[in-house]
């Protein structure tokens, strides 16, 4: 039997950046059922006081005369989840210049069925809600949950094709960057033109930096702190400054890849020379020159890898195993009383959401696809036919993450409209999950 190290196994087996994402997805989706599950559980048990006191404890800091103080569930929202957006607009960058978005042979489909998505789901819940006071949340059933929809489709394995789930992928991110221009657009109460000013010149700075070259993350990282800063006062939603700041990461190599690929191919000659000859020189027994190959390809590596690209792998962890987690635990609780459940799931805020997002979903995305086909529009993905977008357009209505946050925007300081809108999104994001599942696992073979 032989025995392998882990870095053994990690050569045996290359893994691209789009496996790596789906990976990580899956595996979020299922840590963000859990937790979930756990913020349902604290503000349905005698611990609901002390998950209240703790998400509205005040949190600040003050330079000078400058204080800026938020509660813990502000800064989460607002704080933390600017790293969620700024990951969001590396992955909507990365599939334009070089994803599935690129080709707009193969876009189409993918955008179409995005732009379908979001609209008839908003038009169907403005439609419930026609003249009442829930209107403010007709942004909430148009997002889909990435990292759930995946999950559930990764639980199909050899039953649905790979293609299909590129083009959900597609879907959910430009259903993404369909949801950032919602917050920015219309969920903007007042505009503070001087912090917005302040905003669009460190935007500028920015794309100076990304123009003169500079590739190192930190002027990035300082600049869009302070943008973030000044979309916070400037009245637009803070986390607008995530999406800006990734799109100005470089997105290009400072190393041609047939040229780093003949320096590796150089460096493997030389070290089976070495083991050949059987010198005494060796990389094995000679630690300085051992040291000094590793760092030529760790420094050939970071070359020929773009920021963008090193931005992103490294954010992947934090943002699906921690902030995306965090977010779940300070906004899925919602206290649950079964003797009210009737009267809940029939207002038409909860109504509204639950249509849009289990029945809008499924029609803007299914059948706005289906006729685009028809019409010769787009095509179907590799190996797929419309009983797979179906199932695509049902698990489109899992919209926990961003439709969550964008409720918690439309109905800002209403307590019990946001409870609604929150059991609404919980109720859908369910139905439409299982729904989903069971349909592609029934009108699937495994391949």
């Amino acid at each position: 039997m032989s025995r392998h190290a882990p870095w053994e196994k990690t050569f045996d087996k290359v893994v691209t950046p789009f496996e790596e994402f789906i990976h990580h997805e899956s595996t979020s989706g299922l840590l963000l059922m859990a937790c979930a599950v756990v913020a349902l559980v604290l503000a349905n048990t005698a611990l609901h006081d002390t998950y209240e006191h703790i998400l509205h404890a005040p949190i600040g800091f003050s330079i000078g005369g400058w204080q800026l103080e938020h509660s813990l569930h502000h800064w989460i929202n607002d704080g933390l989840m600017w790293l969620f957006f700024f990951l969001v607009g590396l992955e909507i960058k990365r599939e334009v210049l070089v994803g599935q978005l690129s080709d707009m042979r193969q876009a189409m489909l993918p955008i179409i069925a995005a732009i379908g998505g979001m609209v008839v789901p908003a038009g169907l819940y403005a439609l419930i809600n026609a003249g009442g006071t829930g209107i403010s949340g007709w942004g909430v059933p148009m997002a889909t949950d990435i990292a759930f929809a995946v999950g559930v489709l990764v639980m199909l394995g050899s039953r649905v094709p790979k293609s299909l789930l590129t083009f959900l992928v597609a879907l959910a991110i430009v259903d993404d960057l369909g949801a950032v221009a919602v917050i920015a657009i219309f969920y903007t109460d007042t505009i503070v033109w001087e912090a917005l000013g302040a905003a669009l010149l460190l935007f500028g700075i920015l794309v100076s930096f990304n123009r003169f070259g500079i590739r190192s993350p930190l002027p990035y990282f300082v600049v869009g702190l302070l943008l973030w800063m000044a979309f916070l006062e400037s009245g637009v939603h803070a986390t607008v400054a995530g999406i800006l700041t990734a799109w100005t990461i470089p997105a290009r190599s400072k190393f041609d890849f047939n040229l780093f690929a003949e320096k590796i191919e150089a460096l493997s000659q030389r070290i089976h020379q070495r083991r050949a000859t059987n010198d005494v020189c060796t990389v094995e027994h000679n630690e300085e020159e051992r040291r000094g190959v590793i760092q030529t390809l760790l420094d050939g590596i970071h070359l020929v890898e773009t920021p963008l690209q090193r931005l992103e792998h490294g954010l992947h962890v934090p943002v699906a195993f921690l902030v995306v987690p965090i977010f779940a635990l300070a906004n899925a609780g919602i206290p649950i009383h079964l003797d009210q459940l009737p009267a809940v799931v029939t207002d038409p805020i909860t109504l509204g959401i639950i249509a849009g997002l289990v029945l809008g979903k499924l029609i803007g995305i299914a059948g706005i696809s289906l006729i685009a086909v028809k019409l010769g529009i787009g095509q179907f993905p590799e190996g797929t036919n419309a009983k797979h977008l179906v199932g695509v357009g049902l698990l489109g209505g899992i919209g926990f993450t961003m439709s969550i946050f964008i409720a918690e925007l439309g109905f800002k300081g209403q307590t019990e409209a946001l409870l609604l809108a929150k059991t609404g999104v919980l109720l859908a994001s369910i139905i439409a999950g299982v729904a989903g599942y069971l349909w592609l696992k029934l009108a699937s073979k495994p391949q």
